[in-house]
């Protein structure tokens, strides 16, 4: 099987780092094996007397005990947050319990926070960063792919509310992420597949060629091939990097990351948070944005069915559950694109190019038909 990368070779593919440069501020993504043992990876972090490492049940007997050990040697006191595991605690009631542990500490502005885990944890320690005392440091340390390739890139930051994904939150940067892809050997296959949803949405919103590599290698991916996941996760972190970049708040070209996420949302929210993992619900939403895309003579026929193939051999769900097309719309009116409660949705009008636009309720409930069990 062809690994078509710089590093196909290799075995333990070295340390690389992709940079993200914005109005105001810069930092570094660091992506390879042995990154948590490594020294250079915690080196010229910002100083304080106490470092605090949030996680969760599943994660933290994994890789805490090395974290610790290791920021031991730049920080005078290491505390640390244990969270139920899961997108169901992705909560006020989880983030509360990090303040209590802050408070409880006397965790002054200087304190670091490290977000050890997955998407959840990567996203309420942001918030926690963000708005204690109005805002503290903090470090991105992902465990899983999804987190990797996306949402410890780029300082999006939220906590979910019954109603909507991710409503509640801020924009807040990390300091630094730290990407070891030695973490993602413990993952279990479902969350390796969740996450290839996130590095196939590059492809078409973004980069044709690399969509085609995808394709080509998704074995190996699937395979936990560390020279194709070190170009995976660094090709995916590039792309973003360069979107952040133009639009950190999400103000116009920032939305095409969203590709697949306003379904993908609407069944994550109508299912109960957990039922589906994101990953599974963005590669769905992929399969039906595909469609719309279609519908709207943005995209050929042929469009469809290629992205429906690779999706389905990522390992994820290609049918939607059937909430009701009523309720599908409902949920999307609320989604964070939605303006004036006219669902916008990220399609594709061009391999490797991404327009936001809304569609007819008409059409879109004919996708959901098409697609729903």
């Amino acid at each position: 099987m062809t690994v078509a990368n710089p590093h196909a070779s290799l075995i333990n593919p070295p340390a690389q780092c992709v940079g993200i440069q914005l109005a105001h501020e810069a930092y570094d993504i660091l992506i390879g094996p042995g990154l948590l043992a490594s020294e250079s990876s915690w080196q010229d972090l910002p100083r304080a007397a106490t470092a605090v490492i949030v996680s969760n049940e599943t994660v933290a007997p994994l890789f805490l005990p090395q974290l610790e050990a290791r920021l031991l040697r730049h920080y005078a006191r290491v505390e640390k947050v244990i969270l139920p595991d899961g997108e169901a605690f992705k909560t006020w009631d989880s983030l509360n319990h990090i303040f209590d542990c802050l408070l409880a500490k006397a965790c002054d502005r200087k304190t670091v926070l490290f977000a050890l885990g997955g998407g959840v944890i990567g996203d309420m320690t942001g918030f926690a960063a963000a708005v204690y005392m109005r805002g503290v440091p903090f470090v991105q340390v992902p465990t899983t792919l999804l987190a990797q390739v996306d949402s410890s890139v780029g300082g999006k930051t939220a906590i979910n509310h019954p109603l909507g994904k991710n409503m509640i939150g801020a924009f807040y940067q990390p300091q630094r992420v730290i990407a070891d892809l030695d973490s993602l050997d413990s993952l279990p296959q479902r969350e390796l597949s969740a996450g290839l949803a996130e590095v196939i949405k590059y492809g078409p919103i973004a980069d044709a060629a690399f969509l085609q590599w995808i394709e080509d290698n998704i074995e190996a991916l699937l395979a936990r091939d560390k020279a194709a996941l070190a170009y995976a996760v660094k090709r995916c972190c590039e792309i973003k990097a360069w979107v952040v970049g133009q639009d950190e708040r999400e103000q116009g070209l920032r939305a095409i990351l969203n590709f697949g996420h306003t379904f993908g949302h609407a069944i994550e929210t109508g299912m109960g948070y957990g039922a589906w993992l994101h990953g599974e619900a963005v590669g769905c939403g992929m399969v039906m944005a595909s469609d719309l895309s279609v519908r709207l003579g943005l995209m050929p026929a042929e469009f469809l069915p290629r992205m429906r193939r690779l999706i389905e051999r990522a390992g994820l769900p290609v049918v939607a559950p059937d909430l009701g097309v009523e309720r599908y719309l409902d949920l999307m009116r609320v989604d964070k694109k939605a303006e004036a409660g006219e669902i916008r949705f990220v399609l594709i009008d061009g391999l490797g190019s991404a327009v936001m636009r809304a569609a007819p309720d008409a059409v879109v409930a004919e996708v959901i038909r098409s697609h729903r069990a």
